[in-house]
């Protein structure tokens, strides 16, 4: 049992844990809490946020291949906003009742957000059906509009791209603005929550400074963020403060 008074573990003995687990373990102990914590919630049918987030790369450009990192060969150049960056993708498919992260995949920032969508979604299902819940649809942005992804759920929230035809279906024009039918712009608008964890990651629990190089070595630095994620909001519910689920500073206290 754990004191006040306990000092924390060094930073040799949390060094030696992780190298010792290993990013497959780590996304056990993760998924582990995930399916405790939604039992607790009861969840049943369940509405899934899909989103993606740059990880800058601890390298430079390659000055040979200005697509690659040069001190780290996994980095490549993506999209990262408005611009480019040399770095990784981290994509997440997120519960939007409970906040938490069902499943997720780190794979070079080149690589389309389409092409890893079967992966979440094979994984989100695997989680939920442990607690008796199903997948009932698929938030998502634009990126991931395609007859390919919208086959994988029953209902595919996803805004169509201009260049896509379609009758009354969801768009979001220049402006952000959404135009469609009156339930997909309301479910459409749960997005942003996947945004704001991707904040909390960066900003509370260490993720926006990597500095690690390597597809996994950066890849366990990521699950580590998610776990302190995870871990907080299973605090939260411990001490009856499921409000406090994304505040690790109330602990603080």
């Amino acid at each position: 049992m754990i004191t006040r008074k306990e000092r924390g573990y060094t930073r040799s003995v949390i060094s030696r844990f992780t190298r010792r687990v290993g990013a497959e373990t780590l996304q056990l102990i993760i998924e582990e809490k995930v399916i405790w914590l939604l039992r607790r919630s009861k969840a049943v049918d369940v509405d899934v946020l899909l989103d993606t987030s740059f990880i800058k790369a601890r390298s430079i450009r390659h000055p040979d291949d200005s697509r690659a990192g040069f001190s780290d060969a996994d980095a490549m150049v993506g999209r990262n906003g408005r611009f480019y960056g040399l770095g990784f993708k981290l994509h997440v498919a997120l519960d939007h009742r409970s906040v938490l992260p069902l499943a997720t995949l780190l794979a070079p920032a080149n690589e389309y957000e389409k092409k890893h969508v079967p992966s979440l979604i094979e994984r989100t299902r695997v989680v939920l059906g442990k607690v008796g819940a199903k997948l009932r649809s698929l938030v998502a942005d634009s990126q991931y509009s395609s007859g390919k992804v919208r086959g994988l759920v029953e209902e595919a929230v996803i805004p169509y791209t201009s260049n896509q035809r379609g009758g009354d279906v969801l768009r979001v024009d220049r402006r952000f603005r959404t135009h469609g039918p009156a339930g997909m712009v309301v479910e459409y608008h749960k997005r942003p929550l996947v945004e704001s964890v991707f904040s909390f990651l960066k900003d509370q629990y260490g993720l926006r400074v990597n500095n690690v190089r390597g597809l996994v070595n950066v890849g366990v630095y990521v699950l580590l963020s998610v776990l302190c994620c995870v871990l907080n909001r299973e605090a939260a519910e411990n001490v009856g403060r499921p409000d406090k689920a994304l505040s690790p500073t109330f602990f603080n206290t």
